[in-house]
């Protein structure tokens, strides 16, 4: 395969923001910390200790900053049997693997939030390769995920497009060179992801499947 669809997986490719957000609220008020919901959900995709470090700020005690991932990962798991893939997502990693393209996850999640992502999505037949945030130094908006990704694909970056549905996704992948599809299904606007480097923007899945013929994914 000589080109590289490399794919963010929560919010783009299942729905999951805003559990993510409900988890981390919690996991903060357990903690003592008043974040308010809205302020989580623009955070999401960070890795979890940079999420933290961004909401609270250099006055807190960065003693605790395990204690609330922990809290919030406990939270979270909750959810695994039960995560819902977003319209038509493992239609279009299967159209885009049918088509030629190496299909590359590129994601924080690991161990069994993976498994239970790729459960969702429910197209590991047309899944090349995984890159996890474990497998770098440096997770989103550093481009070390999405650098990761093309290596696993044997690609270079402009043999390769991203798609994410965050800031921090765009900001990824424009560092690392690659084209940016950006899409609305994990609730960020779409004039934010396009400030931060999305070449085009989509609704969910199902819509850049259905207009897959005129994207940068032809």
């Amino acid at each position: 395969m000589e080109r590289a669809a490399v794919f963010d997986v929560d919010g783009t490719l299942v729905d999951t923001n805003h559990l993510h957000v409900v988890a981390w609220w919690e996991a903060f008020r357990q903690a003592g910390h008043d974040v308010p919901m809205h302020a989580v959900h623009r955070a999401v995709g960070l890795p979890s200790g940079d999420l933290v470090a961004h909401l609270l700020g250099d006055d807190r005690d960065p003693d605790r900053d395990d204690d609330i991932s922990a809290g919030h990962k406990a939270l979270y798991g909750q959810y695994f049997d039960r995560l819902p893939a977003l319209p038509q997502a493992g239609e279009l990693l299967r159209r885009l693997h049918r088509d030629g393209w190496a299909v590359v996850l590129a994601t924080s999640a690991g161990g069994a939030e993976l498994s239970a992502l790729r459960r969702a999505i429910d197209a590991d037949d047309a899944i090349t390769a995984t890159a996890s945030a474990d497998d770098v130094d440096a997770g989103k908006p550093a481009p070390e995920p999405v650098e990761h990704a093309l290596e696993l694909a044997g690609v270079p970056p402009e043999r390769a497009v991203f798609v994410g549905d965050t800031v921090w996704d765009m900001r990824a992948g424009s560092r690392a060179g690659v084209r940016c599809v950006g899409v609305l299904c994990g609730g960020i606007p779409r004039a934010d992801l396009e400030e931060s480097g999305a070449d085009v923007v989509y609704a969910d899945p199902a819509h850049l499947l259905s207009a897959l013929a005129g994207s940068p994914l032809a």
